[in-house]
């Protein structure tokens, strides 16, 4: 294929189990798939790009806002839209210092901190529902309205802007993270597991107002791009390094029907066809059935380091099913630690294994972290560049 396709014509073509012109790059289009501040100044110096104030968008995890200028130099090819600030502050309250922290709550009254010396993002320490005991006490609890205005306020024009005018693929984010995740976020880790065995019906109902918030607010954002759209983000992490949070059984049960019934109303609701992006770190492997099933299309971020995550099983197992969205370089150890020619030989392999027919979309396993060496993120990117093409 000619290389000439437009990088929405390239990632469409991708999403549809075509080979395009050449593998599509993500670096920044989400909170998973993004580039942490250190690691984005540090490679804006050794490319001797302009120095400029470097915005941050995701305050937990200090990740950036990538520049047009570095957008261009690398070839990416997704963009991001996320919602905006609401006007309703809800529970949330400004950073603060405390002690050798810096910490604030978020709307729902999670509280984050991070270590004034040495820290690189935000760790949750202050769990709201943590002694609710009933469902009659959660449902007294001030919740954040998901129809906040603030939230839509620039999705319209933005979406025309980068489909209409640029021709470019975008990933449609959320405000919250998936219905499981932010439960535990919420409740508690081990409230909440012990929840779904002790108390059901409290997890539920939490499940539940977690599902009705994100209904709402796809309600909303779906109505306000219109047409202009491709790919709507989703995500829960529901794994660990070495296994699932919960038996499948638990997973089949509590969480896949409320997935299925959010992807429903995505596709239901859209205008064109959509793309659903499901992010969930770990040993997901046994569960991508489960994915495909409940009308996923995208996994990510593909870890390659967990437990049955092999990217060559499982681009023949699910290739025809899923697009594989990052897996194309492990970040826990060969991205940060490797030297540059151990960068190129994983990035090879991920290529090898993931790109054939299409469905395959290079990012790195999970967020660039603020200790990548540059050298070997321009490792990483140059091989894209020469092995990358169809």
């Amino acid at each position: 294929m000619a290389n000439d396709l437009t990088s929405l014509e390239r990632v469409r073509c991708t999403l549809e189990h075509r080979e395009p012109d050449k593998i599509p790059f993500d670096l920044g289009g989400s909170k998973v798939t993004g580039i942490a501040a250190t690691a984005y100044k540090n490679l804006r110096d050794y490319l001797k790009f302009p120095v400029i104030v470097i915005s941050i968008f995701d305050i937990v995890q200090q990740l950036v806002l990538v520049d047009q200028d570095i957008f261009d130099y690398l070839k990416i090819d997704i963009k991001m839209l996320n919602p905006g600030k609401p006007i309703d502050p809800g529970l949330s309250t400004d950073i603060k210092q405390e002690g050798n922290y810096k910490l604030f709550d978020n709307e729902w009254g999670q509280g984050w901190r991070m270590p004034v010396d040495g820290g690189f993002y935000y760790d949750i320490y202050k769990h709201p529902f943590e002694k609710i005991t009933g469902i009659e006490e959660l449902m007294k609890y001030p919740f954040p309205k998901a129809d906040d205005p603030g939230r839509f306020k620039s999705l319209k024009d933005t979406a025309h802007k980068y489909i209409k005018q640029e021709k470019v693929a975008y990933l449609l984010g959320r405000p919250i993270a998936g219905i499981f995740e932010e439960a535990l976020r919420l409740r508690g880790y081990e409230f909440f597991l012990m929840d779904i065995v002790l108390n059901p019906k409290l997890a539920e109902s939490i499940l539940d107002i977690l599902t009705e918030f994100k209904l709402k607010y796809w309600d909303i954002a779906l109505e306000e791009v219109g047409e202009n759209v491709l790919i709507i983000t989703e995500t829960d992490d529901v794994a660990t390094q070495n296994g699932l949070f919960m038996a499948p059984e638990m997973y089949r049960k509590f969480i896949k029907p409320r997935h299925k019934r959010i992807n429903d109303f995505i596709k239901k609701k859209a205008r064109t066809k959509v793309y659903i992006f499901y992010h969930s770190c770990g040993a997901v492997k046994e569960l991508i059935p489960d994915f495909i099933e409940c009308g996923f299309d995208i996994l990510n971020p593909v870890q390659v380091t967990a437990k049955g995550m092999d990217t060559k099983e499982l681009k023949k197992l699910y290739g025809n099913d899923i697009t594989f969205w990052g897996g194309g370089i492990d970040t826990q150890q060969v991205l940060p630690f490797g030297s540059p020619q151990q960068v190129r030989d994983e990035v090879k392999r991920r290529i090898d294994d993931l790109a054939p027919d299409g469905g395959f979309v290079f990012n790195t396993v999970h967020n660039i972290q603020a200790d990548v060496p540059p050298e070997n993120i321009l490792a990483m990117w140059e091989t894209l560049q020469k092995y990358g093409k169809y």
